[in-house]
C-alpha cells in the first residue's frame, strides 16, 4: 500500500536514483528529514554525504546510521564508511554495473545508495519530489535584496495560500534541493530564493524548482570577482527568466538597465516594476519615516493606493513593489497585499536593537555591497541625533573593488558625524570620505573588530545611532553583540567587552 503524498519515502529515493519500477517489497518507510550534517540525523532520516572544504561527509556515515538514519546517499567512498556501522545495510550501488539491479532479499535495515556524485544525487531526489506536486513556484534572484524580497513575497502570498519558502539563506545548490524536499501536498505556493556564483547555476536550480514566476531584483557587482563583468552577472541572473514557461510571468526591475533587457530573453509574460510610469506597477511620493517605516503611492493601471509599511529605508520601496507585483499576478486583492506588507517579521536582515549607554544600533551585518551599504546610509540619514557608521570590507567585488568602496565613502561623508572603517579594503571608504569633506579627526581606519570596539568605547555617547555593516567574512556581528544592551540591563554605559578579531571567508 502506498503512503500518502506528504513526506518523501524510500521509494522516492529509489525512483530518483535507480529508476522505475520500485521493487514491490521495498519497505514503506517515510523519510523524516534530509540532512547533510550527521549530528542532525534522527530516526528515519536520510543523510547525504557531501565532500566539503573542511570535512568529508563520508567520514560520518556510521555516525548518521547510529543516530537512526534509514537512508544514505553517498559516493563509492561510502562503501568504506558503512563498515564502521557494524550491522547489516542494504547496499544499492548505482555505479557498479556488475551488481544485480535489485539485491535480494530487501530487508528493513538502512539503505545505502551509492551514486557517482552525492550532490547530484540529492538534486535528483529533489527534482523527483518536486515533479509530484503542482504548486505555483516563485523564483527570486538578483545581486541585492533576494532574501528580504523572498520573505516579503512569502508574507503576501501567505495571506491567501499555504506557502513554502527557503529557511534562512538556503538558496544554493545544496540549500534549494533541501528546501524543495520540504514541499508537501498542502502547499499551494512556494517562494524560492536562488543564489549563484557562476554561469549555469541558476539554470540548474530552476530545473529542480520549475518556477512559473521569476523575480529579478537587480544586477550589481557582487561576485564580480568570479564572473568578471556586470554583463556576465546579468547573463547568469537571466537564466531564471529563460527557464520560465510560456504561461509564466517574468517580474523585472524596470529601473535597472541590466535587468530591463531581460524581457527579450523569456517566453513568459513580462511585468515591470519600478519608479517610473512606464512600469506596470510603480511607486511615487516616497517618504522615509526613519525607524517608523516608509510611505509611498502604488500606481497600477487606473488605481492609486496610498501605503505605509514598516520597511526601513527608501530603498525598501523596491522590495514592496516586488512583493506587490507577485501578489497582483497571483490574483490577490490589494487588501491581502497590503496585509502581507505589514508583516514586520519579514525583515530579517536589518535589525534595530537597543545599545548600551542609551544608544541605538542598526545591525546590517549579514552582508554588504556598494548598493546595500549606500541604502543603509540613506536610512541612517533619516534618523535624528548623532550618526556613526562602522563599515567593513566588501568582498568579491573584483575590478570594482576600489571604486565600490570609494562610492560608499563619498556617501558616508554626507551622512555621518563619525566614520569607523574595518579592514584593508575599507580604508578606501575612509580615504574617500575625507576627500569628500568629512574631517580627518572624525574618521578612524582600523584593521579588525577589536580595534573598532576600542574606537567606539572612546566616541559613543547617549543618543547616538550606530550603523554596523560589512561582508559576512568580516564577522561584524561580533561588534553588535558587544554593544547590544541586554533587555534586563539598565541603559547606562558599562565598559565595552573585548571583541574578537575579524573573521575570514567569502560571502555566501
Amino acid at each position: 500500500m502506498s503512503l500518502p503524498l506528504s513526506t518523501p519515502t524510500l521509494a522516492d529515493i529509489w525512483a530518483a536514483l535507480c529508476g522505475e519500477p520500485v521493487p514491490p517489497d521495498l519497505p514503506a518507510r517515510e523519510i523524516s528529514a534530509f540532512v547533510i550534517d550527521s549530528r542532525q540525523a534522527q530516526e528515519g532520516s536520510c543523510f547525504v554525504a557531501l565532500r566539503g572544504e573542511q570535512h568529508d561527509g563520508h567520514d560520518f556515515i556510521a555516525d548518521a546510521l547510529q543516530r537512526g538514519a534509514i537512508a544514505i546517499i553517498a559516493e563509492p567512498k561510502g562503501r568504506e564508511g558503512v563498515k564502521g556501522y557494524g550491522s547489516g545495510v542494504n547496499l544499492i550501488d548505482t555505479t557498479d554495473i556488475t551488481m544485480p539491479p535489485i539485491p535480494r532479499p530487501l530487508t528493513p535495515d538502512p539503505y545505502v545508495f551509492i551514486v557517482g556524485d552525492s550532490l547530484k544525487g540529492l538534486q535528483r531526489v529533489a527534482a523527483h519530489w518536486r515533479a509530484q506536486f503542482n504548486p505555483r513556484v516563485v523564483g527570486i534572484t538578483g545581486s541585492v535584496g533576494k532574501s528580504t524580497s523572498k520573505e516579503m513575497i512569502a508574507a503576501v502570498l501567505q495571506q491567501r495560500y499555504p506557502t513554502l519558502k527557503n529557511p534562512g539563506n538556503l538558496n544554493n545548490e545544496i540549500g534549494l534541493p533541501l528546501t524543495v524536499l520540504q514541499l508537501r501536498g498542502v502547499h499551494e505556493r512556494a517562494v524560492l530564493e536562488m543564489g549563484m556564483y557562476d554561469l549555469g547555476e541558476i539554470a540548474a536550480l530552476a530545473a529542480i524548482a520549475r518556477p512559473q514566476v521569476g523575480v529579478i531584483t537587480n544586477v550589481g557587482p557582487t561576485h564580480l570577482e568570479r564572473l568578471g563583468t556586470l554583463e556576465r552577472i546579468a547573463q547568469a541572473k537571466a537564466e531564471l527568466v529563460q527557464a520560465l514557461p510560456a504561461d509564466g510571468v517574468a517580474i523585472l526591475n524596470g529601473d535597472d538597465p541590466l535587468v530591463r533587457p531581460m524581457a527579450g530573453l523569456t517566453a513568459a509574460r513580462v511585468f515591470f516594476y519600478g519608479l517610473t510610469p512606464d512600469c506596470d506597477l510603480w511607486a511615487s511620493h516616497i517618504t522615509s519615516r526613519g525607524l517608523e517605516g516608509i510611505r509611498f503611492r502604488f500606481h497600477y493601471g487606473d488605481e492609486t493606493l496610498h501605503v505605509k509599511v514598516p520597511l526601513l529605508g527608501r530603498h525598501s520601496v523596491h522590495t514592496a513593489l516586488r512583493a506587490a507585483a507577485v501578489g497582483l499576478v497571483e490574483g490577490l486583492s490589494w487588501e491581502e497585499i497590503v496585509g502581507g506588507l505589514q508583516d514586520v517579521s519579514a525583515q530579517l536582515r536589518l535589525l534595530v536593537v537597543p545599545g548600551i549607554g542609551e544608544t541605538t544600533l542598526i545591525d546590517d551585518t549579514y552582508n554588504a555591497s556598494p548598493a546595500s551599504s549606500i541604502a543603509a546610509l540613506n536610512l541612517l540619514e533619516d534618523l535624528n541625533g548623532r550618526r556613526i557608521a562602522v563599515l567593513g570590507d566588501m568582498l568579491e567585488l573584483g575590478s570594482y573593488e576600489e571604486t565600490g568602496h570609494r562610492m560608499v565613502g563619498c556617501r558616508a561623508a554626507d551622512v555621518v558625524q563619525i566614520l569607523i572603517t574595518v579592514g584593508r579594503r575599507a580604508r578606501w571608504i575612509g580615504e574617500e570620505a575625507m576627500a569628500c569633506g568629512l574631517p580627518e579627526d572624525r574618521v578612524y581606519m582600523v584593521e579588525d573588530n577589536k580595534a573598532a570596539l576600542a574606537c567606539l568605547r572612546e566616541v559613543m555617547q547617549a543618543g547616538d545611532t550606530v550603523l554596523v555593516k560589512g561582508s559576512r567574512g568580516m564577522a561584524m556581528e561580533q561588534i553588535v553583540a558587544a554593544l547590544t544592551r541586554p533587555s534586563s540591563a539598565p541603559p547606562d554605559m558599562p565598559p565595552l567587552p573585548e571583541g574578537e578579531g575579524r573573521g575570514e571567508g567569502e560571502e555566501a
